[in-house]
Order: structure tokens, then sequence, then C-alpha cells
């Protein structure tokens, strides 16, 4: 059973609260006939105010035995379908590409006419087969503004590539690779989308500089390097890989590595600052841990006031702990989490412990601003074989609860281990999807202590159990949004509530590019709730601000979520531009 808690009212907003049919507060005008009829029908509605659910464990569902190939890269789209992709260079996989399409002279097979991608349909719950044409292993990934996937690097003859995949509703739609290519292998690197809507690529094995997509006409150069990531690699061992990256409120980018970060004025190509190395544990691969920026709150629409900037990295393994499992001797995962405001001039790593260690962790932020952390295993690190006993069950992080020993909650677990190449997106659904979980060169099912994973599943937190339907927002419209959302504009939500309301948050969340432990360009923006109000016995209208610039939120699609006392409802997506 899960440990049980009230879920605090997290970033509760400042409202203006009005009626078109009372002055009174809503949960005076509406709460007593709801309460009524809902108890009347038999839900089971909390008796006192405030209507916030408890922390249930919540309940995993495996959608498919086998999608026939590895989860180990993953993007979520807005037209709610989900890219899913593995590698390229080990051989068939069980899922076979459409008649009479096929991969010649591949570096394990000299025709391969098995696929490697994939297309999800969230809704359907159904997938069909894509074409990518060279090694995507341990590659990566950022949405383009219009919300094309850009995808690149990987291995071997797809080191250099750059892929694209844009979203359509029919059945044609496939990669695309560009004949440009990047001008440094990119193996193990992350991505991130910039405000002016190019895509920086930051590092990868041997590669200590940095690339953007498309390129700048107007610049000379088209590699930028960056000693710090070879500062930050440990002999036979590297721990500097896939380096988390997170753009800050002023447009700057902060790269951890390691167990160091810095700011970065990639414009410039300067360092402007390092931050103190967080204690313990190293953080990135192999000895892999995860990042978030904890969510930013938003006032007004001018943007003249940044918001506090916080980085949050749980997990990870202790130096050595990689050549020790190369020879079978697994030593215990990092239990602890760093989190460091970034704003904050004298900034210092405030550090707290997880209930488990845990390296290879997958963290997520939720609609709601809490955090799940999901995946991977308590001993060892990444890499083939390199880690062991497996941590099933997910924890829930709630960053504003100011009981420390009260953050961290233990949900259900799951019944599939989910190691080395394992991935967990958030869905528009508020659900999380997981998938992967390869530990091994080739696909390997049997004689192993941890089988290759071709499942996908999904776990609905709590906020998705049924006795939260009447507390649930249902979205209907979005005001003057057909073309996107301007920068600072005020615009509004109309949704219907069957029992409410007491109080509300709107948030946007970027989708994540996951792979390897760590939701590339993730981001979870509070709105400034201008304005709430009850147009009919169940119809509301909420108004807000948009994000300010496009240094807080860079341009593209967003998912938008209403949350009415800790329960969101679907999101719509939105684009900012």
């Amino acid at each position: 059973m899960a440990k049980r808690s009230s879920l605090p009212r997290t970033m509760a907003s400042k409202m203006k609260i009005s009626s078109s049919s009372s002055s009174q507060p809503l949960q005076t005008s509406i709460f007593p006939s709801n309460l009524a009829f809902a108890r009347a029908f038999g839900f089971n509605v909390p008796k006192t105010a405030p209507y916030l659910p408890s922390i249930s464990g919540g309940q995993w569902v495996v959608l498919h035995k086998s999608i026939g190939i590895s989860a180990m890269h993953m993007q979520l789209l807005y037209n709610n379908k989900v890219v899913i992709f593995d590698r390229t260079d080990f051989g068939p996989s069980n899922l076979s590409l459409p008649s009479g399409k096929c991969r010649y002279n591949d570096e394990a097979i000299a025709v391969d006419c098995t696929a490697h991608s994939l297309l999800y349909d969230v809704a359907s719950d159904t997938y069909r087969p894509l074409m990518v044409q060279t090694d995507v292993w341990c590659s990566s990934g950022a949405l383009h503004p219009d919300g094309t996937l850009v995808q690149t690097g990987g291995y071997l003859g797809g080191a250099k590539k750059i892929r694209l995949f844009s979203p359509c509703n029919d059945d044609d739609c496939d990669w695309i690779e560009l004949p440009q290519d990047l001008k440094v292998q990119r193996w193990y690197a992350s991505n991130h989308i910039l405000p002016d809507g190019r895509v920086i690529i930051v590092g990868g094995r041997r590669a200590f500089s940095y690339e953007f997509f498309p390129k700048d006409s107007q610049k000379t150069l088209e590699v930028y390097q960056l000693p710090f990531l070879k500062e930050t690699t440990d002999p036979k061992e590297e721990n500097n890989l896939y380096p988390f990256l997170h753009i800050m409120p002023d447009g700057n980018l902060f790269i951890f590595a390691n167990q160091r970060s810095i700011l970065l004025d990639y414009v410039n190509n300067r360092i402007l600052k390092e931050f103190p190395a967080i204690p313990g544990a190293k953080r990135t691969y192999p000895s892999t841990g995860s990042s978030v920026l904890l969510p930013f709150r938003l006032t007004g629409g001018d943007g003249a006031e940044l918001p506090e900037v916080e980085v949050m990295i749980c997990g990870g393994a202790q130096g050595g702990s990689f050549t020790k499992a190369e020879k079978g001797v697994f030593v215990a995962a990092s239990n602890t989490c760093g989190r460091l405001k970034l704003t904050d001039p004298k900034s210092q790593w405030v550090m707290e412990e997880m209930p488990m260690g845990r390296v290879m962790p997958d963290m997520l932020l939720l609609p709601t601003g809490d955090i799940i952390i999901l995946n991977g295993a308590s001993k060892g690190t990444a890499g083939w074989e390199d880690g062991d006993d497996p941590v099933l069950t997910p924890v829930l992080y709630m960053p504003n609860q100011p009981d420390k020993e009260r953050r961290f909650i233990v949900l259900n677990p799951s019944t599939i281990p989910r190691m080395y190449h394992s991935g967990a997106i958030l869905l528009a659904d508020g659900r999380i999807l997981v998938g992967g979980s390869n530990p091994h060169a080739k696909y390997k099912f049997s004689g192993t202590k941890y089988p290759t994973e071709l499942s996908l599943e999904a776990f609905s937190p709590h906020y998705l159990g049924p006795q939260y339907t009447l507390l649930r927002p249902s979205m209907l419209s979005l005001g003057s949004t057909n073309k996107g959302i301007s920068y600072g504009q005020k615009f509004s939500i109309k949704f219907t509530l069957s029992l409410g309301s007491q109080g509300f948050t709107v948030t946007l969340i970027a989708p994540s590019f996951t792979t390897h432990s760590f939701a590339m360009n993730q981001r979870l923006l509070v709105l400034d709730i201008v304005e709430v109000q009850q147009l009919s016995a169940f119809g509301y209208q909420v108004s807000v601000y948009a994000p300010p610039t496009r240094n807080i939120a860079p341009p593209g699609y967003y998912m938008l979520f209403v949350v009415h006392d800790g329960v969101p409802g679907q999101a719509v997506w939105i684009k900012l531009n």
C-alpha cells in the first residue's frame, strides 16, 4: 500500500473571482447543491473543505505486451501521437516494415525489412511502423516551433545525421533524413530548443563542443568548443554524457555534467558562471541520474519580473561504480536529490533523500507541479549488463511541501523492470507512458536476468482515480487561439466542472524528448490567473496571461492543463509564437 497524505494546494494562484449570478464566493454559491447532488448519487466526496485528494498509489496498465521494438527514445507530438524508436545496428526487430520497404547495407545485416521506429496513437491505442534510414542509437532530439521533431546524431553511419518527423493525421508521414550533416559526431549528446527557434546540440562521446540546427548563416563558426565537457570526463568512466540542459529565463543555458554545472552564453560562447559541485554521487551517464527545472511561477503579462529558477537532480552512482559493474560488482545507487536555486547569487545545493537509491531514474513534471520519479535500478550504473536490482516503485515528490520528511510518497509498483534503455513521457491525458528496457547488445528474451522489454504500459497517478471525477475540469474551448498565442497575451479558457470550486491553477507543459533518463526540453509554467468567472451552474471561464517572453517559454507547442484542487483535466494543445 502507498503512504497517504493530503495533497497540498501547490502553487495556488491569486484569483479575482466573479460570478454571473452572484457576488458571493463560488464555494458559497454553488457547493451546497452540488455536494448534495453528488452524495445523493453515491459519489465519495470529501466532507470538509478544501476538497483536495489524498495521495493513493496510482494504477499500472499494460497497453501492449509487445510493440515489436524496445522504447529507447520517445517524443509526444501535438496530435497526441508518440514517436518511439530504438536502434538499427543489432539486427532485425520484432516489427515488420510495410511490404516492399527494407534497409540495405546496414551495420548489422545486409537487408533489414524490420522497423526500428513506430508511431503510437494514444487515442486509439494502436501503432504503425516507421522507417529510419541510419542508426539512431543513443541520439537526441527537440521539437521545432512548428511541431516537427528535429532528431540528431546516433551511431556509426547515423552519428552526424539530422532527421525530421512532422506530425500528420494520415498514414503517409515518415522519417525524412536531411542531406546536410552535423559537423561533429553526436553520440550520447543532448538537445534543447532555444528562444530563437533553433536547436542546440551539446556534447556526445569525445565531442567537447556544441552546434546548432539550423545553422546561422551570419556566423563563420559552425562548431563551438566547450572545454567544460572535457574537464568533466572521468578516466575509464566518462560520467558526463547526455548532459542536463535547461534554458534560463534570461536566455542563457544551464549545463550540468558529472557533478559540475555552468551557465553558458551560447550566443557569445562565454561561460558566465560556474555553480558549486553537487555533493556525493556522479549524476550523468553512465552514473545516470535525472534532472528537472522546478515549475516557473509567472506573474503578470509584461515579464518585468523574472521567475525564481531552481533545478533538481536525483539519483546517480558513486565514482568507480561503472568499472566495478563491468566486473560484476554492483554498488548501491545514490538515494540523494539536490536542489539548487540558480537565480540566487550565492546558491548552494540543498540535499534531500529519496525513499530508495536509484540509478537510471526518469523524472517527469506532472500537471499539478509535482514530480514523479520512476524506472531504473538500485545498484550499478547504465550500460550493458551494468545495472542490478530494479526499482519497481515510483515515488511522487511534492516540491512545495514545507515538511521535507513528507515530500516523497511511495506509489504502487509496476511488475516490469525498466532498466537501461527504458523511458517515460507525460501524456496529455495526465498518464505516464512507460516503455523499453534492453540492457543487452542485442534483443535477448531468455537466459538472462533482465530480458529485453518490448512492452508498453501506462501509469495513472492518483489524480486520475475515479473518486475525483467530479473535481476534474472538462475543457470546452480556448478563446481566440486559432493562430496561436502571443507572448504576454491575455486569453480565456472555458470548461465545465461538476463540483467546485475551491481553487484553480493553469499550467503549461512542454512535451519532452526522453531517452537515457533525461526528459529533454521539459518545462512547466504556472500561468498568472487574472479572473475566474462562473458562467452557468457547471460552466466556468478562467482568464490568464501567456508567458511574457521566449526566454521563459521557447516557441512551440505546449500542453495546457486546468487543475482544480490538485485534479487536472485533459490538456489541450496551444502554440506559443
